[in-house]
């Protein structure tokens, strides 16, 4: 790919959302220069709005004026585009055995620990805690079954599925903070844990992951958003 090619390059996200985060992750990966452009979902942007008229989410990438839009779709388009280390499988059962995951991950344990966040009873949190830890149980038996004993979803190195779960970790700290939940713990999820830990101390994590506690800053304005609108 051609330097000018690079230049044109452009990602639309915010600084706390897990699926901008995944793109970053990718770009980061790839060792990809781009512009990068935060925006304000409470007021979005005419770019953010024409980039991605469907969903009008974040992230979406712009690459020579076209719009690619959903982290998981950004992440094979990085992946597939870029020179580098492969972010999906190269065996086609692998990388098909990656993308059920990727997209259960977005389906089930998404939704599941968004509900702990936003529930507004202990009742109604405790039930999207159990949810949230089932799920994670299926993937902490994936990462058994799929790992063979390596460091990484992705075997010895970081790989499409652990972008997909890392950039959950800030928000999880996030929960422990806010509601004293262990989301991924040695007690319920041990090969996670340690996982997670690994992650944690990545290149790409470091240069891109914020901290838990910007994460907790955002959730506070999300609620007070929605307590505004409620009055």
């Amino acid at each position: 790919m051609g330097a000018g090619e690079e230049e044109s390059l452009r990602l639309l996200g915010l600084h706390v959302s897990p699926f901008a985060l995944r793109a970053r992750m990718a770009l980061a990966f790839k060792g990809v220069s781009y512009e990068y452009i935060e925006e304000d979902l409470f007021h979005k942007s005419e770019l953010l709005l024409s980039s991605n008229p469907v969903h009008k989410k974040v992230p979406v990438l712009i690459h020579n004026g076209r719009p690619v839009c959903e982290s998981l779709v950004i992440v094979q388009y990085v992946d597939e585009l870029f020179a580098g280390p492969n972010i999906l499988p190269a065996d086609p059962y692998e990388r098909a055995i990656a993308r059920f995951w990727a997209a259960y991950i977005d389906d089930k344990l998404f939704p599941a620990w968004v509900g702990v966040m936003r529930a507004t009873t202990e009742e109604d949190r405790g039930e999207k805690l159990k949810e949230t830890y089932a799920a994670l149980q299926n993937l902490e038996k994936a990462f058994s079954e799929s790992g063979k004993g390596k460091a990484f979803f992705g075997g010895d190195s970081v790989g499409y599925l652990d972008l997909a779960l890392g950039c959950f970790l800030p928000w999880f700290g996030a929960l422990r903070m806010m509601f004293g939940v262990e989301v991924i713990g040695a007690a319920n999820t041990p090969l996670l844990a340690a996982w997670a830990e690994r992650f944690g101390e990545t290149t790409v994590a470091k240069e891109v992951l914020p901290e838990p506690g910007e994460a907790v800053a955002y959730a506070k304005k999300l609620q007070a958003h929605r307590a505004s609108l409620n009055k």
